[in-house]
């Protein structure tokens, strides 16, 4: 079984495939299916490891919203039906940096 630390780790690797491809711009990702399905793949892979952390991780580092990820990530998974491929662009671009600085000092202590 992941431990806690484990699973930030796993956070951080998916953060890192979504950025080596999220380079090559908003064109690319909205116009190749393949790229989208890799992005949102990590997306849901950084859901999952942050619903299965104990809620004293989440208590420790109330910096990031947890719940919107575990949210989102049920998003994801449940009713793909409704992903806009511009929202999730928005949150790669914007969202996502932000949340790597918080993931890797995380990882730093």
């Amino acid at each position: 079984m992941r431990n806690d630390r484990e699973r930030i780790q796993d956070i951080q690797e998916a953060i890192n495939k979504i950025e080596k491809y999220a380079i090559r711009g908003r064109e690319e990702f909205l116009a190749n299916e393949l790229i989208q399905s890799w992005i949102l793949l990590q997306l849901q892979i950084i859901g999952e490891a942050a619903r299965s952390m104990n809620s004293h991780t989440h208590e420790q580092y109330p910096e990031i919203s947890w719940r919107d990820i575990i949210d989102f990530r049920n998003l994801l998974v449940h009713e793909y039906f409704r992903v806009d491929l511009e929202l999730i662009w928005q949150l790669v671009e914007k969202e996502l940096p932000i949340f790597k600085q918080q993931i890797n000092l995380i990882l730093q202590q």
